[in-house]
């Protein structure tokens, strides 16, 4: 994907850009989130817990039905070229580009029986990509929830969380969980999502970040990756590999107790690649355990924790994420860690309101003595799922 338009945009300025393309009002205006992962990473295709939160980054679409099979898709970003297809003739081939998430949603609906007709669509996002902040999910999730308002599907937002999963993996061909559309569709305001990926059960876990006067910084250091090439799917498979020498289903099975048998089944990368799955794991529950008897104020030295596992044992890090975890622990951070694929993108900061322009400065000057371009900047709060805004 483009880089995204970051500038937050009215529902009412959607619906009148979609007009100003179009010739016509759009039959309604729907937003989705990006996330942040607190923690737990590439624990979900592992059948593992997640407890990722939605974000005020957000991608909205103005859509309006056509009386033919005609699909005309133009985004806020990007070469801002008109796109035309004629939805009876998806197929993977035809689907590229930004394009790739939409289209990819109305084939899975049309896989799934859903009779599904031509359409206009806007598609406004303030979700940096690249950043691992789901930028792709939001799209997903806002077009799968306004098509599933205007073609009557009645699915629910668990169902159109596996139609986001299946344009990742089948049309996009990212073999990623269920994590980042999960964040994007069940959220709330104030809350994480602690999420089973094995059974896909949920619940809200209460993150109440001002009352505790903290802030979750996002430092984008615009180290870009991509989830459907690259290191992403060789973690995957390699977690699948340690499974199979183990014998259990998925690495969810396993638990800390049984890590030094498994050391000794298993070659150095794969044992390593398992070890971070099963503590990450631990962390997540932990995690959940301290934010209800404790706050927020309390769960600094597990995202910490977990950076140090992806660094070492998952090696998903990189230089860039490294240098902006460790600068804002020694400038007043409780807590840091990279969220997201990896390779690149993101790290978080879980800091006192009153230290983060100190963070952000300390940040950045680390930055610009090794040379490397300025990261970006912003808090994110945890906010509500996907929804009809207009």
């Amino acid at each position: 994907m483009n880089a995204s338009a970051t500038q937050p945009i009215s529902a009412q300025n959607v619906a009148d850009t979609f007009a100003t393309v179009f010739g016509y009002p759009p039959d309604g205006v729907w937003v989705a989130p990006g996330r942040v992962n607190l923690i737990g990473e590439h624990t979900d295709y592992n059948d593992g817990f997640v407890l990722p939160f939605a974000i005020d980054r957000e991608a909205t679409v103005a859509v309006r039905l056509r009386a033919d099979q005609t699909a005309r898709l133009i985004s806020s970003y990007g070469d801002k070229k008109m796109v035309e297809v004629d939805i009876s003739t998806l197929s993977h081939g035809t689907m590229t580009g930004w394009t790739a998430y939409p289209l990819g949603v109305v084939w899975v609906l049309a896989q799934m029986g859903v009779e599904v007709g031509g359409f206009d669509l806007y598609l406004h996002s303030t979700v940096p990509s690249g950043a691992g902040l789901s930028s792709s999910a939001a799209i997903e999730c806002a077009v799968s929830t306004a098509l599933n308002d205007l073609y009557g599907a009645q699915f629910s937002p668990k169902e159109l969380v596996l139609i986001g999963q299946r344009t990742e993996n089948e049309v996009v061909g990212a073999p990623t969980g269920i994590l980042d559309q999960s964040a994007s569709l069940l959220a709330s305001d104030g809350h994480a999502v602690f999420l089973d990926c094995r059974t896909r059960e949920s619940h809200l876990v209460p993150l109440d970040l001002s009352g505790a006067a903290l802030r979750i910084l996002v430092v984008d250091t615009k180290v870009t990756h991509a989830h459907a090439t690259g290191g992403y799917a060789e973690r995957r498979a390699s977690c699948e590999l340690g499974a199979q020498m183990l014998d259990v289903p998925s690495l969810r099975e396993l638990t800390a107790a049984q890590l030094p048998e498994a050391a000794l089944r298993l070659d150095a990368v794969t044992y390593r690649r398992v070890r971070h799955i099963v503590t990450e794991n631990q962390r997540v529950l932990d995690t959940v355990v301290v934010l209800d008897d404790a706050g927020p104020t309390a769960i600094g030295a597990l995202l910490t924790a977990s950076h140090s596992s992806m660094r070492d044992d998952f090696e998903i890090s990189c230089a860039e994420l490294d240098l902006a975890v460790a600068t804002a622990l020694e400038n007043g951070a409780l807590g840091a860690r990279m969220t997201g694929g990896g390779f690149g993108g993101c790290a978080i900061a879980l800091i006192p309101e009153a230290e983060e322009l100190k963070v952000r400065d300390a940040v950045d000057r680390a930055f610009a003595k090794a040379n490397w371009q300025a990261p970006d900047f912003f808090t994110v709060s945890p906010g509500p799922g996907a929804r009809r805004i207009l």
